[in-house]
């Protein structure tokens, strides 16, 4: 195995896991505190994550399948995944314990 498709592994594997992330936080409703911390509430964590999540891994089955146009649809739909992410979702900075 080359660099290049180790990389792509990695990646993929971030992206699953981070989308797995986001959709737990979704069903159950709960995050951990640090994560929440972060963010307005627990669905902004969730969505936010999500998203990154599932770009990563476009990006990694769109460089590693596909080819030509497929491949930059893909990479553009993954750039507009974590657009979205950063403008709708984004961090807001940390909140104290007790919610100030």
């Amino acid at each position: 195995m080359d660099l290049g498709t180790a990389t792509l592994l990695v990646g993929g594997v971030i992206g699953l896991v981070l989308a797995l992330f986001g959709v737990r936080m979704l069903v159950t409703g709960r995050a951990p505190a640090s994560t929440v911390r972060n963010f307005p509430g627990v669905r902004a964590a969730a969505l936010y994550h999500l998203l990154f999540g599932l770009a990563l891994l476009l990006m990694v089955l769109g460089q590693g399948l596909l080819t030509g146009a497929a491949r930059l649809a893909v990479t553009v739909l993954a750039v507009a995944l974590v657009a979205v992410a950063l403008v709708r979702f984004r961090p807001r900075g940390r909140r104290s314990a007790d919610g100030q």
